[in-house]
């Protein structure tokens, strides 16, 4: 570290206090996915608010954590801080069931690709400001943004741009595309406190059912993405023997982590970055963000790098694995709305099945339990009840704990035909009645073809 980046460190190093004070009402903010989202600022910005001192800041982001929860989007800011989601989570949840009692609008939302956040914040919305979490600076002067890289980088390369970051040593040092030079910074604030960290979900029999069937559809050599939660989870812990895999994914897991640690992810047939794995942001547990720390063989390259569907076909043979709530009989997937409200949102789903199917030789795959509400609803509907996240001409390979099958090349009929064996057996009947009400087929048609369903 040179003599001139310690002497610009100092010039911007302020109080988190001080630093706030520079965000002024009417702002524009972003700030980055879950560990990226920095505490002692948020906790400055609403004490700020409180106070009265700041109005009308506008804050942007995709899933926020309880740091965020307790300060800035505490209840009573409502109206002086105002949460923008491109991805609601718990937070959000709870905050749309408080503002429901009280008649207030819920969170809003942009429906957005995550791919086309970056171009969305700076293009469209005009963010003027950034805060982050970033790693210490490194002796050539540079932040790594580590687990949060996402948008913030993109953000924090608009000109004029106002960069308030907080600097943590329990941040890991994160290499690839994913740096931000002392000399752009308007202000650091250094705040060592723990990363968030995201519980192991719990998962059940359905869900090893699941990922029993999807890692029998991943063949060694191929380069994955995995989405959040319980199913994807179950898909590494089932592919112990294979070997040779890759990465190429938004978010880095735990359970890709232990594949690499491993020895099963080696990133050795990969045709882009041959060797690393690749993310754009990470969550999970201690264990994780040790290994992303200054690790040679992992990178974090921004979202419109890394969600792009044409750089993840550059990959041969990507296999991207996602959950779903809802399918309809044409394969349509709703996946962001529940009970007629927003539950999450796009994410980057549809980057991720338009990239892999792109591949050569890549599949696209959306897994879902074939009931939910403690089994008395089936998730293979008729209709779906909230917005198209994947269209029916982009959906790949559906699997449910009763097999999988491929909806490509598949007419309306054969798709309705092949979906409904997926189902509950309690709900096939009532599926096969309001297909045929549909006109997906005639009874004649339906008894004398069987559904191309593996099982």
């Amino acid at each position: 570290m040179t003599t001139i980046h310690q002497m610009q460190y100092r010039e911007r190093l302020r109080s988190a206090k001080e630093a706030v004070a520079l965000i002024p009402s009417g702002a524009k903010v972003a700030m980055p996915i879950a560990a990226g989202q920095p505490p002692a600022i948020l906790a400055a910005l609403a004490e700020r608010a409180r106070a009265g001192a700041v109005d009308n800041v506008r804050l942007h982001y995709l899933l926020c954590t309880g740091v965020a929860g307790t300060s800035v989007f505490d209840f009573d800011l409502c109206h002086r801080i105002i949460p923008i989601s491109y991805f609601h989570g718990g937070v959000e949840r709870a905050l749309d069931k408080r503002r429901s009692a009280e008649a207030l609008p819920a969170v809003d939302l942009v429906p957005c690709h995550f791919s086309q956040v970056p171009r969305s914040l700076v293009e469209h919305v005009g963010v003027d400001t950034l805060i982050a979490i970033v790693a210490p600076m490194d002796a050539d002067g540079n932040f790594s943004l580590g687990a949060s890289t996402d948008y913030a980088l993109t953000v924090s390369r608009k000109p004029g741009i106002r960069l308030i970051l907080e600097v943590n040593a329990k941040m890991p040092y994160v290499r690839g595309d994913c740096m931000i030079p002392v000399s752009a910074v308007t202000a650091v604030v250094e705040n060592d406190v723990g990363l968030p960290i995201l519980p192991a979900a719990p998962s059940n029999e359905v869900d090893d059912a699941i990922g029993a069937i999807v890692a029998g559809l991943v063949e060694d050599g191929d380069c994955l993405q995995m989405g959040i939660g319980a199913l994807p989870d179950a898909v590494c812990s089932r592919l112990s023997q294979h070997r040779h895999l890759g990465i190429h994914t938004e978010m880095m897991t735990v359970g890709l982590a232990n594949l690499v640690k491993g020895g099963v992810v080696d990133n050795s047939r990969k045709q882009t970055h041959v060797g690393r794995s690749i993310f754009t942001f990470a969550l999970g547990d201690q264990s994780l963000y040790d290994f992303l720390h200054n690790n040679p063989d992992i990178e974090a390259h921004p979202v419109d790098y890394v969600n792009n569907p044409f750089v993840i076909s550059r990959n041969d043979r990507a296999v991207s694995v996602n959950a779903t709530l809802q399918i309809d009989l044409n394969g349509a997937c709703n996946s962001e709305f529940m009970n007629g409200r927003q539950f999450s949102a796009s994410g980057g789903q549809v980057d991720f099945v338009r990239g892999a199917y792109a591949s050569r030789g890549g599949r696209s795959i959306i897994a879902c339990h074939s009931t939910a509400a403690k089994g008395t609803l089936s998730r293979i509907v008729p209709a779906l009840t909230g917005p198209v996240t994947t269209s029916r001409n982009d959906t790949h390979i559906v699997v449910t704990e009763y097999g999988w099958t491929n909806l490509k090349g598949k007419s309306v009929a054969e798709r309705a035909r092949a979906l409904i064996a997926l189902a509950h057996p309690d709900f096939r009947e009532e599926l096969d009645r309001a297909a045929h009400g549909a006109g997906f087929y005639a009874d004649t048609v339906l008894n004398s073809r069987t559904s191309d369903t593996h099982r």
